[in-house]
């Protein structure tokens, strides 16, 4: 039998991951990437739940304790910069048994492209241009590159992902705005505040500083309905929106702001979802935020790596038969995907209440539940339901 040849769009969490495992069933694994290299992001990302056993398996969950940015608690403060709350994120992680590790995303795409890449052909600064695809395989166009032909294509390109507005139509057919939008940048020195993620609220508002390993980060989540003539590439813009919403708050906002006319590195995007009745459509399939974007707290890249070791198991089983793999994927991973999709209005709630009194109550919520209590209210928020274990690689 042929070896099936495999064309992955995006290199950032998904796509290494499934490059990786593809590769140890002895698929030809090929991953094309439209930035010149790996992207650089400072936002710290979760490996928890079954993206841990997905790491160990890898053999790189050392390299990422390692890299993790190692935040102890949550800390509140009020526009005068006093404590108002606090969540011990140590008591939580203790509570609930979680092996979880916070890392940069930078750091885990980095560390997953270097467990993948000697088996696996990784296309940089390039992009697929079209799709045709027939009983036997898929025509591939590229920016770029020469058109290839290869018995699958997966989109793990993100949130708006490219293979999927080709194979499956425009991204307004499947992508719903959650009436949220945040933005990260990163600060030119460490936190003040050690190992304490610091936040501020005004109403429908949050402003954060994250410490990261020698550079802290800085975030903005924010309620807004949809921007009209929103941009995700556009950082002037970015800039503007930014500036213009959190004029006049207190805490350390005014110095953050001035950080954000000045910076090179703003990201800002809407926090959306994204639904499709099937993943897959004849011999393209979509992974990670492509095709379930559920996201407000780092939970994309676990649900990636764990959906990528899933599809890369299931392709393995039948590599004859790609739609009935892709089918039994799409079954298996959607059980960890839909609760989270049905969480984001909650964990908004606690992260941007819209009212004062809202903040209020939440802050004095952090003072009053027990430790474990409060680790249980957030696990259910921040933690997806097990998938059952990877069976032995």
């Amino acid at each position: 039998m042929t070896t099936p040849s495999v064309l992955i769009s995006g290199a950032g969490v998904g796509g290494p991951t499934l490059a990786y495992w593809l590769a140890e069933r002895g698929f030809r694994t090929t991953v094309v990437e439209r930035a010149a290299g790996l992207r650089t992001s400072g936002n710290p990302v979760d490996v928890r739940g079954p993206a841990v056993e997905v790491a160990e398996r890898m053999g790189v969950m050392e390299r990422l304790r390692e890299a993790a940015t190692d935040v102890t608690a949550m800390s509140f403060v009020n526009g005068s910069g006093r404590q108002v709350g606090r969540v011990n994120m140590r008591a939580l992680q203790r509570a609930t048994g979680s092996r979880e590790v916070e890392v940069t995303r930078t750091d885990l795409a980095r560390i997953l492209y270097e467990a993948g890449r000697d088996s696996a052909e990784f296309l940089f600064d390039d992009t697929i241009t079209s799709l045709s695809q027939d009983g036997g395989g898929v025509e591939v166009t590229f920016e770029k590159a020469a058109p290839r032909r290869f018995d699958l294509v997966i989109g793990a390109d993100g949130l708006h992902s490219t293979t999927r507005r080709i194979a499956f139509g425009p991204e307004e057919d499947f992508v719903r705005h959650m009436g949220l939008y945040v933005a990260t940048m990163q600060l030119n020195g460490p936190a003040d505040h050690g190992k304490d993620v610091v936040l501020h609220n005004a109403p429908g508002r949050m402003a954060s500083v994250h410490p990261v390993r020698g550079r802290a980060l800085a975030a903005f989540i924010f309620r807004s309905p949809a921007v009209q003539g929103f941009d995700h590439r556009d950082i002037e813009q970015h800039k503007r929106i930014v500036t213009e919403t959190y004029a006049g708050d207190g805490w350390r906002v005014p110095e953050l702001l001035d950080g954000v006319r000045a910076a090179d590195d703003l990201w800002l995007d809407a926090v959306s979802q994204v639904r499709l009745d099937r993943w897959s459509k004849g011999r393209v399939a979509l992974l990670g935020d492509a095709a379930s974007s559920v996201s407000l707290f780092g939970d994309g890249s676990t649900l990636a790596m764990a959906g990528a070791y899933t599809l890369a198991e299931e392709l393995a089983a039948s590599p004859a038969d790609p739609r009935s793999a892709f089918a039994r994927y799409e079954a298996r991973h959607r059980t960890l995907v839909d609760p989270k999709q049905d969480n984001v209005a909650m964990a908004a709630s606690l992260m941007v209440p819209s009212t004062r009194t809202g903040i209020a109550a939440r802050n004095l919520a952090t003072r009053l539940w027990p430790a474990a209590a409060t680790a249980g209210r957030l696990r259910n928020l921040l933690t997806p339901r097990r998938d059952p274990a990877p069976a032995a690689a």
